[in-house]
């Protein structure tokens, strides 16, 4: 293979836009992860999220991150970039999903609105990289070939002959660890990965990428016009509503759904990839959670409350009870509020069948978990049956429920601590712990934490239909009336 040496290019510190794609439901880690609170929003490896993850190993100096995201993520998204002081950051909202080369268009189209010469680096929220160092050579290695001109990808180094991911094949040496991409491979047969792995010049398709916002810009033009088009008339009615940038709903939806592999990666003649040895995972599956996370002795991964005897090889997991296990191997073992979780740790990748099963059966468990995070704060279900149910509900200090009503159900409110601001038909009062008030069908109510500590409250609903969407909402700071 020949060699050629790139030229010094001096790199501006502010021309690197981070570009975080929020978005996926991550169903192989059911019931963890829930379409509603997938994945890259959870604790899975650490104390922080991934995304949090993900932020923390941004290359020292960029610009504010531009985070990717759909309507019901929007306030999961904003609160976790709050909790971690990321300031202006900018959160770009899909109007629905149409795959990665829309979502990086419409990423693009805003980055070039303030600097014609920014990069994107165009990062996954839920991926692991265990060696930040190496993961920021790699980007300074991709940011020289991206100044002139490439359009760069990452492809992850094979440890082993993998079936869950695509492939790049390696062509020619451009420079020091940048190769041109002979070919994009899809998900190979298990023969097949191995021949991969013994060839020595492929890689894992990391879904990484860093170029030019022009330069994907212009290669979208050429390859696929019609998603530039639609991705600029969505931009060119673009909103802001709060802490979100919202571009044209209409213009967006008329976007092919494509992936940037298949609509540029693949076409373009200025593709490289930079190899990345640096403990990376996309976290697809139980098992590779299970790689990822410290094990002990037994090789086995504990989460929350678990007693494990002659137990090995297994990850188990625990929200809300005690696990016991007891001369088992090679398992998985998850415990939430409101599911459990017991498989073979060869078949996890099959998680995802049981969640088709639950969504076929309408069954809340495919969407939600029993705590739902709203702006405000949060809900728990405790309790439900035909005409009642019981929530245990958390409101942040300043926060306010929306001026809303109920056609169908009455509210008793029972404070457990902090001070409420009860608004019911006009009339406000302030409520303490351990009083209460009773909200009956149809009167307009709001609720508000006027106090410095979170607001804990009991609420008893009772009536004919108790469904979420039996919400007439006439104000609301978070922009939710339609």
């Amino acid at each position: 293979m020949s060699q050629s040496t790139a030229p010094s290019v001096t790199i501006s510190p502010v021309t690197l836009s981070p570009v975080i794609m929020c978005g996926g439901s991550g169903t192989r880690l059911w019931p963890l992860s829930r379409a509603q609170f997938p994945k890259q929003f959870l604790p899975l490896v650490n104390e922080t999220s991934m995304l949090q993850d993900t932020m923390a190993r941004l290359p020292a100096k960029h610009q504010a991150p531009v985070f990717i995201c759909n309507e019901d993520h929007r306030f999961l998204v904003a609160e976790q970039v709050k909790q971690v002081n990321c300031q202006q950051a900018t959160i770009l909202l899909e109007p629905q999903g149409r795959n990665t080369a829309p979502a990086v268009a419409l990423a693009a189209l805003n980055a070039l609105a303030a600097d014609k010469e920014t990069l994107l680096l165009v990062l996954a929220a839920d991926h692991v990289i265990k060696d930040t160092e190496k993961f920021h050579q790699a980007v300074a290695t991709a940011t020289v070939a991206a100044q002139q001109g490439k359009l760069v990808t990452f492809g992850i180094v094979p440890s082993h002959a993998e079936t869950g991911y695509g492939y790049i094949k390696q062509g020619a040496q451009q420079a020091d660890d940048v190769f041109d991409v002979a070919q994009f491979v899809e998900k190979p047969n298990a023969e097949t990965a191995q021949n991969y792995l013994d060839a020595g010049n492929y890689l894992w398709n990391s879904g990484m990428f860093l170029f030019k916002a022009s330069r994907y810009l212009e290669e979208l033009e050429k390859f696929r016009p019609d998603i530039l088009q639609s991705c600029q008339q969505a931009m060119a009615k673009v909103e802001k509503d709060l802490d979100f940038t919202r571009p044209d709903s209409e213009a967006f939806l008329q976007c092919a759904d494509e992936s940037i592999d298949y609509a540029v990666m693949e076409k373009t003649e200025d593709a490289v990839v930079v190899p990345l040895d640096a403990g990376w995972s996309d976290v697809g599956s139980y098992s590779a959670l299970w790689e990822v996370c410290q094990q002990d002795a037994q090789r086995n991964v504990i989460k929350g409350d678990v007693i494990a005897h002659d137990t090995s090889n297994s990850y188990i997991h625990s929200q809300n009870k005690l696990i016991t296990t007891l001369g088992v191997d090679n398992l998985v073992v998850i415990d939430t509020p409101d599911a459990v979780l017991i498989a073979n740790k060869d078949k996890v990748q099959n998680v995802k069948d049981i969640v088709n099963e639950l969504k076929a059966q309408q069954r809340p468990e495919a969407k939600l978990h029993r705590e739902v995070y709203r702006p405000w704060g949060k809900y728990d279900s405790v309790d439900n049956g035909e005409r009642f149910q019981v929530k245990r509900i958390t409101v942040n200090p300043g926060a306010k429920l929306s001026v809303q009503m109920h056609h169908h159900r009455a509210e008793h409110w029972i404070i457990v601590s902090g001070t409420a601001k009860v608004t019911l038909d006009g009339e406000t009062t302030l409520l303490s712990e351990n009083q209460s008030t009773y909200i009956p069908i149809g009167v307009v109510h709001a609720l508000e934490n006027p106090g410095k500590l979170p607001l804990e409250m009991i609420e008893v609903q009772s009536g004919s239909y108790l469904g979420e969407d039996d919400i007439v909402r006439f104000e609301d700071r978070y922009g939710r009336v339609k």
